[in-house]
């Protein structure tokens, strides 16, 4: 079941990091990073969030690259020895839970808030909890054919709706661009952590495709296409809604699908449609990081993976559930989650591939 026998090719490997990384932002983006530009820049900050996320992801394949057969948890054990390498991997698989009970909130809320208003968090949490259980019982196979099936759907719906919003689109609340100099864009990159720090699956899927010589190029084409969605949908909703609107709104980009319609059509509100992507994204995003820590936990304490998956699950239903309290407390723990991806994945990799140079040189 967790075996990497079972290959992936690389254009599932491209979708399923395309997949794990189109989650909450494209909701909430446009307003957590606008709020720290103060002005219509942002999408600036998102190109450079993506530069960094594609070096980032590049660092973590050379290093993945150097163990083709085996994921993270097994191979950290060679480089920094049993006890360090159990350690960090327990605290990959804290990472995994966290970034999971954090989607499953976010979807949790957007669908009480939009679609089922007054259904209790628990009932829906629960239901999602035990589809994505059943969803990664047979490994990761089935997982790479779901997403597969998701991302042309949501590319189709996607664009429709960007190209259907220009009639509200106005230039000129994009400008001026740089006008306020370069560091309310740099004060923006930081907060699409979150969003692009996703790259750290590679640590997991490299042992697991056909031809692991080609992960750069799914790291490289996968985080090309997630900063244009992005891109697109800071340009977009920062043009239609201006600055001062998108800092007022918690779902921006839900706010930009009721800011127009097409009278004459069958369907003249299109909020529906976007709402059916993301959170198809948002569960995409969920059940991989699930499965990502049950492969954790069944390889660091020699589990079986079923045990693994129902012993996991109460975990993430207290993160998702019962820990945040109301909405705030929601993104303080996307932003806690953002925090110490920044930590983890933008330093370790280096440090490891570093590690695990001079040890084979020395080997030698």
């Amino acid at each position: 079941m967790f075996s990497p026998t079972s290959k992936i090719t690389t254009a599932q490997a491209t979708i399923i990091i395309i997949n794990y990384m189109l989650a909450a932002g494209v909701l909430t983006l446009p307003r957590t990073v606008t709020e720290q530009t103060q002005s219509p820049d942002g999408w600036i900050s998102v190109l450079l969030g993506g530069v960094l996320a594609v070096i980032a992801g590049m660092m973590i394949v050379k290093l993945s690259q150097q163990y083709p057969k085996e994921t993270f948890y097994e191979y950290s054990r060679h480089i920094v020895g049993k006890w360090l390498g159990h350690l960090i991997s327990i605290v990959f698989i804290t990472y995994f839970l966290a970034l999971g009970a954090f989607e499953v909130r976010v979807m949790s809320e957007i669908v009480d808030f939009f679609l089922l208003e007054g259904t209790p968090s628990w009932a829906i949490i629960m239901t999602v909890l035990w589809i994505g259980l059943y969803s990664i019982t047979q490994g990761l196979d089935p997982i790479a054919r779901l997403f597969e099936m998701i991302f042309p759907i949501t590319v189709i719906i996607f664009l429709t709706i960007a190209l259907m919003s220009l009639g509200i689109f106005e230039i000129n609340n994009l400008r001026p661009v740089l006008g306020d100099g370069i560091m309310p864009v740099l004060r923006g990159v930081k907060t699409t952590n979150l969003l692009f720090t996703c790259s750290e699956i590679m640590f997991i899927l490299v042992a697991f495709m056909k031809k692991p010589k080609n992960a750069v190029k799914a790291v490289v084409i996968g985080t090309g296409v997630v900063t244009s969605f992005y891109m697109i949908t800071m340009i977009m909703v920062i043009g239609a809604l201006s600055v001062e609107g998108v800092v007022t709104r918690t779902w921006p980009g839900l706010d930009l699908m009721r800011s127009f319609e097409i009278p004459g059509l069958i369907f003249e509100r299109f909020e529906s449609f976007l709402l059916v992507i993301w959170i198809m994204q948002l569960f995409a995003t969920f059940i991989i990081t699930f499965y990502a820590a049950s492969l954790g936990a069944s390889q660091v304490f020699k589990k079986k993976p079923l045990s693994c998956m129902f012993g996991l699950l109460p975990v993430i239903y207290i993160l998702s559930c019962m820990l945040p309290k109301n909405e705030n407390d929601v993104f303080i723990l996307g932003d806690t989650v953002s925090h110490i991806a920044l930590y983890i994945f933008g330093a370790l990799p280096i440090l490891l591939l570093v590690i695990s140079k001079w040890r084979k040189r020395g080997e030698k």
